[in-house]
């Protein structure tokens, strides 16, 4: 009897076994099997053959391996002479498992089963769920000061693109993609609203920049990493990618070069290779990497609910803008003067898509971005404002910054007018402010954490002009 109970003792129940196999096996049930010859997924390749712990080969590469070796002349039933046969050598599978392991980035999550035809299947995006326009445009409001038109215009083609991904075509009546193009000067807040955006709504977002984009077989990114970007921002899941925020920043980077003898392998080749994704199309992405290679897995992504928004700071769109504008100056008393435009900032409200296509960009770009709109250029008092109002602000980051020294920080009106002048002058928007700032507090956050005493520092607006110092007051 006892012994009978320590050999029960002994055995291990299958529903006892914790641990590493556990998480791995769970793993293995989210991700597809990925064949370690060809890299094509199950989704792609059909039912996977284990051949080894981790390790999986397709039916096709199988097939392959077979029929090479019949041409060989190679008898499959007789393995006698295998091992004496020229150029066939056993097949190492230590080596196959080194090279089949691949980072998580790579992996490509499984499709979610379909549901039975009874039963309707549930829609990705709730139009409920989507904020209205206004909501929208409050959200911006609290993290981004002044580009009231931008952010109506943005607000409210976002709402239609999710209304438009929610609907159906039953009626014959589909909605087409309205894709953006912001033109505005650097530091101007461009790619700061599309993130806040994206944050607000809780889609996939993923930045790329077009100066990297080249044509397909040339040095630099291909196009579809741009869209392989997102995936990986989704988590590899290709259903909840299709239907995310594609921000290209630095879109004036990729125009026609105008003189130029060369193939314009950065420029109006990359433009037209855009234009599948643009419209919407069923396009096949590297998996956590920038260009397809043989050890690279492919996701297809269909492009049709991506959204794609497009800024860049076009500069010296001005000049082309201003060349059309005194073209309708004529003579006489009440004719508009040639330099009636030469001194306003915001001459980019003015922008037309003729102006856009004179700079180098080709039709069929643009007319695949029918959403067209400028930011304004940042004004003193604008940047004033964006010292203090937004939640991220600058002055409210380094009040935090003194607040865990148990220093409190302020700034006078008069300071605070002094950086926006200094920042207007530099002309690069924004960023010019948290340059300013760095330079000013270097020596007040070096020497505060030395006194324990200094309970308060106020910057001046002497201080910020180099006539005068910071005025600070101790405890109690």
């Amino acid at each position: 009897m006892d012994e009978q109970e320590r050999v029960d003792g002994g055995e291990e129940k299958p529903e006892e076994k914790k641990g590493s196999d556990g998480a791995q096996d769970a793993d293995a049930s989210e991700y597809e099997d990925i064949c370690c010859i060809c890299r094509r997924p199950a989704s792609k390749a059909g039912k996977m053959i284990r051949i080894a712990s981790g390790l999986s080969i397709c039916q096709d590469c199988m097939q392959k391996t077979f029929d090479s070796m019949n041409r060989a002349g190679f008898p499959i039933g007789d393995m006698s002479n295998f091992g004496n046969m020229p150029n066939i050598s056993m097949i190492n599978l230590s080596d196959l498992q080194n090279m089949n392991v691949m980072p998580q980035s790579q992996k490509l999550k499984k499709k979610k089963a379909k549901a039975k035809e009874e039963k309707k299947p549930e829609p990705v995006f709730d139009i409920r769920s989507i904020p209205a326009p206004h909501k929208i445009k409050e959200s911006l409001d609290e993290h981004v000061v002044g580009q009231e038109h931008a952010k109506k215009v943005m607000a409210v083609a976002v709402y239609n693109h999710y209304k438009r991904v929610a609907s159906d075509s039953a009626d014959g009546v589909e909605i087409e993609k309205s894709n953006m193009l912001m033109v505005g000067p650097t530091g101007s807040g461009k790619t700061y609203m599309v993130k806040t955006l994206a944050r607000l709504l809780d889609v996939p977002l993923a930045i790329a920049d077009a100066t990297s984009l080249t044509e397909a077989g040339y040095i630099g990114d291909d196009i579809e990493s741009v869209v392989s970007k997102l995936l990986a921002a989704a988590d590899n899941d290709v259903e909840r990618a299709e239907h995310g925020i594609i921000f290209i920043d630095e879109i004036d980077k990729i125009a026609k070069k105008r003189n130029t003898n060369q193939r314009d392998v950065s420029g109006e080749s990359v433009q037209q290779g855009m234009l599948k994704l643009l419209e919407g199309a069923e396009i096949e992405v590297p998996v956590g990497a920038n260009s397809k290679n043989a050890m690279v897995p492919l996701a297809t992504v269909n492009t049709r609910n991506i959204l794609f928004i497009c800024g860049g700071a076009f500069p010296d769109l001005e000049n082309i803008i201003k060349e059309r504008l005194n073209k309708q100056s004529a003579m006489g008393f009440h004719a508009d003067l040639k330099d009636k435009y030469d001194k306003e900032e915001n001459i980019l409200r003015h922008v037309e898509v003729e102006d856009i296509r004179k700079y180098g960009m080709i039709p069929e770009f643009l007319g695949r971005l029918p959403v067209v709109f400028a930011l304004d250029a940042l004004s003193e008092d604008m940047l004033v404002r964006i010292l203090t109002e937004p939640k991220n602000a600058i002055v409210k980051q380094y009040q935090k910054l003194l607040g865990m020294d148990e220093v409190k920080l302020e700034f006078e009106d008069g300071a605070l007018r002094a950086i926006a002048k200094k920042a207007k002058e530099k002309e690069i928007g924004a960023r010019a402010l948290r340059a300013i700032i760095e330079e000013f507090m270097l020596d007040i956050m070096y020497e505060i954490p030395k006194d324990d005493n200094i309970g308060m520092v106020t910057i001046t607006r002497a201080y910020i002009e180099n006539t005068g110092g910071p005025v600070i007051a101790m405890r109690g």
